[in-house]
């Protein structure tokens, strides 16, 4: 019977790559995470900045229709 030497090299070398693979990818989700609250921050002010916006225009169009209304302007 003989005996055959099995050698795990390789296989250790390939899974310590798809280990230092995982560790990136780790780290990029890691900054996608921080860029992705970042934009949910941004998108959230600019709704609100909009918002804003949004009532200074339905302020200014009530006081010039109450302009119009007193100068009797119609359309």
């Amino acid at each position: 019977m003989m005996t055959e030497t099995v050698n795990n090299e390789p296989i250790l070398e390939h899974l310590k790559a798809i280990q230092a693979k995982l560790a990136r990818m780790a780290i990029d989700i890691a900054d996608i995470k921080t860029d992705n609250r970042a934009h949910q921050s941004l998108t959230t002010g600019l709704v609100q900045i909009e918002g804003l916006n949004s009532e200074q225009i339905a302020d200014l169009q009530a006081r010039l229709d109450r302009i119009e209304r007193r100068l009797e302007l119609g359309d």
